[in-house]
């Protein structure tokens, strides 16, 4: 007979296992034991690269251990094992993302490479001189450098959305800027340097309104939040493996199917052929038309990994989570008079870019380090957006779900010691 005592006792039971325990999970995080200087780790520059759980460490290590050989074209056991994985990897990404197909999903090097690729293959078929292509003060130069090439090369016109001083888009200038010669619109989910979350899915339909399409940079959005590429319509949307606690060296590009296959490839050799001779050669369907040459197979079984584990602690329990810390953080931070908190919207992931009065960002990185608190401190490959504010870098503070409390009171004790020192 089930008693009141047992009762409590499972619902408690439950209770632990649904909340949200950092503790355990920095349990994961082997390289978060170690001391620096002598003091704890405190990492707090996850925006720039996350940290990895054992599980994912594992998954590297075993595939180089046990299951390694080149994927697709062996008939043997291991090779026929690593194609598996590689694809199974494929599937995992794109239930993370809700793609439709598999096929719309392809490994690259990093969110960088997707940029690229997109702008390399889609941009130099389909947009011609006087075209237009919108970006926002917001985006990092991986989302920026790509389309000035292109334009150098096709004359285009580079198109830029404003912000307002809270680090926000201002939306009526956006739709002001979509016209007849816009062709593209590429815009950050979040930006890296100030954590604020930008409107994807009310952009996206102001542009496809108007029949344009929309690549979304979501480096800063798939380790914060789910993403639901269906529901967003977005047309292309891009992530790196190592900042959603994966390996580096793979990223993902996501793309309707219909735009991948009208295409053109973007590198050739192995693989992303159907058949070859010297006078001609048939490409390969996609995803495998862009994937030339052996693939960072153990990376992506990585990144599969890494979805899993993500999967598996839910995305509600980490918003609510990093949330609370952003808050927390925020708070603690604005108590000292001399420091400047740039990128103040209120919907926003966990970064906190801040200037202190009289202490350049990278001394006060310096004096951080020493304290075994890792910052970053520079323009955040964000130059046009810190031209924006008028300063020439920031010390960016960014979490990740292993981050406690406790590393915002070492952070402020640290920002308190420079601003002593420096005072």
């Amino acid at each position: 007979m089930t008693t009141a005592a047992g009762i409590r006792r499972q619902v408690q039971r439950d209770s632990d296992r649904l909340a949200f325990d950092v503790r355990r999970v920095r349990e994961d995080f082997p390289i978060l034991k170690q001391r620096i200087y002598g003091r704890p780790l405190v990492f707090l520059d996850s925006a720039a690269s996350a940290q990895k759980p054992r599980a994912v460490i594992r998954a590297v290590q075993r595939c180089y251990e046990r299951e390694y050989a080149n994927i697709h074209r062996g008939v043997y056991f291991l090779s026929e094992r690593a194609t598996e994985l590689f694809e199974g990897a494929r599937a995992k990404v794109q239930r993370f993302l809700n793609a439709r197909e598999a096929r719309e999903i392809i490994f690259v090097r990093g969110a960088t490479e997707a940029i690229n690729l997109v702008a390399q293959t889609y941009g130099r078929k389909f947009l011609n001189r006087a075209d237009e292509v919108v970006i926002s003060t917001l985006e990092h130069h991986s989302n920026i450098v790509p389309w000035q090439m292109l334009r150098d090369e096709k004359g285009l016109t580079l198109r830029i959305i404003p912000i307002d001083d809270s680090g926000a888009l201002l939306m009526d200038e956006y739709e002001k800027l979509l016209g007849a010669r816009t062709k593209l619109v590429a815009v950050t989910h979040c930006s890296n340097a100030l954590g604020t979350i930008t409107p994807v899915k009310e952009i996206i339909r102001l542009a496809h309104e108007k029949g344009i399409p929309v690549l979304v940079d979501g480096c800063q959005a798939v380790p914060h939040m789910p993403v639901d590429v269906r529901d967003l319509d977005c047309d292309f949307y891009v992530f790196s493996g190592h900042k959603l606690y994966g390996p580096s060296g793979i990223g993902v590009l996501y793309g309707k199917a219909a735009l991948l296959e009208a295409m053109p490839p973007y590198q050739g050799g192995g693989d992303m052929i159907s058949t070859v001779t010297f006078e001609k050669t048939e490409y390969n369907v996609i995803p495998h038309k862009f994937e030339a040459g052996t693939p960072n197979i153990a990376g992506a079984i990585g990144l599969g990994a890494a979805i899993d584990y993500v999967a598996a602690l839910g995305f509600d329990e980490i918003v609510d989570h990093e949330q609370e810390l952003l808050e927390y953080a925020t708070e603690a931070l604005s108590e000292t008079n001399s420091l400047r908190l740039f990128g103040t919207v209120e919907d926003k992931v966990c970064i906190l870019s801040f200037i202190i009065d009289g202490v350049h960002p990278h001394d006060l990185g310096t004096i951080l380090d020493h304290e075994g608190i890792a910052i970053r401190a520079g323009h955040h490959c964000a130059q046009p957006l810190m031209d924006r504010f008028g300063v020439t870098a920031t010390a960016r503070a960014s979490f990740g779900l292993y981050n406690t409390r406790e590393d915002v009171d070492a952070l402020v004790a640290g920002v308190r010691k420079a601003v002593e020192f420096f005072g």
